[in-house]
């Protein structure tokens, strides 16, 4: 048997779940004749009678109320499907801190957008660590090594802090510092093995000497002064990797302070979601690329 008029059954489902064809016409904005019309048509392609007609209202038949679920199933079931279609898919969000995001992340969103360019991605840049478990983010970047707690975590990254300057200070050997501003920026935790610059003048034998100090909140901003010949920054080689390749920064001598690594960090259950497995295996492929590059 050829499947009934989708019609005739959108007006089954109204008349059936009113129990009247006169408020099932007020609903589907057609007149009561035109349900009574497509009832009959559909009980003659059935070859069943579904509504039992009484002068005031109308009754289901035995076959009207196994037809019922059926037809109720089914249009729910079309609703969700064009409701999947009419809803925008969330943006994947990828939580860093602030100097990674914008020296690292956001340079590398054109390759992402080429890749994946029906995948929306959300940068929440925060130097504090975002909450996984809570939502407020999918994935990750971390430095160091945790703990933390109820989370996946893979390396991303090694990293080492380098003394950067710009080319106009002519830096040419260490004992050079002793005349240049060191610039300092805040860290979360300091611990012995932190890459300051004390950590640094006794890795390279040398007394802490200077011309002055500038200290700032933010690393981005650290970078900066540097940028400007404004004085002297101990950095990671990871976020001022697009300067050193210009030249806007060097390195002018060492040596170079280890540090920990940056971490790539999601929930257990994160990697269920394809979208999410497509945002670690854009990460990760970078991050070879970038280790490569710059080893």
């Amino acid at each position: 048997m050829n499947s009934p008029p989708l019609g005739a059954l959108r007006v089954f489902e109204a008349a059936a779940r009113r129990l009247s064809f006169k408020a099932a016409a007020a609903e589907l904005h057609v007149t009561p004749t035109a349900i009574s019309h497509q009832i009959k048509l559909l009980e003659q392609h059935l070859e069943t009678r579904l509504f039992e007609r009484g002068a005031r209202q109308v009754a289901l038949t035995a076959d009207g109320q196994k037809l019922l679920p059926f037809v109720r199933e089914g249009f729910e079931a079309l609703a969700r499907g064009v409701a999947t279609l009419r809803e925008k898919p969330r943006a994947i969000t990828i939580t860093a801190t602030m100097a990674f995001t914008s020296r690292w992340l956001v340079p590398r969103v054109a390759t992402f957008r080429k890749l994946e360019p029906t995948l929306d991605l959300h940068f929440l840049a925060s130097d504090d660590a975002v909450d996984l478990h809570a939502g407020a983010a999918d994935v990750a970047v971390r430095y160091g090594a945790g703990p933390w707690p109820g989370l996946r975590h893979e390396s991303l990254l090694r990293d080492r802090f380098v003394v950067a300057a710009s080319p106009r200070l002519k830096l040419r050997k260490p004992t050079d510092l002793a005349r240049q501003v060191l610039v300092h920026f805040a860290w979360r935790t300091v611990r012995p093995d932190t890459p300051l610059w004390p950590l640094w003048f006794a890795r390279a034998g040398l007394p802490l000497s200077h011309r002055g100090e500038l200290h700032f909140s933010d690393e981005s901003h650290a970078i900066q002064a540097a940028l400007m010949g404004h004085g002297v920054v101990l950095i990671s080689r990871t976020v001022i990797a697009e300067e050193l390749r210009s030249g806007a920064l060097v390195c002018p001598f060492g040596p170079e302070l280890p540090s920990a690594s940056y971490q790539l960090a999601y929930p257990p259950r994160a990697l269920e979601d394809v979208r999410i497995q497509k945002v670690r295996a854009w990460l990760l492929r970078e991050a070879r690329a970038f280790q490569r590059t710059h080893a």
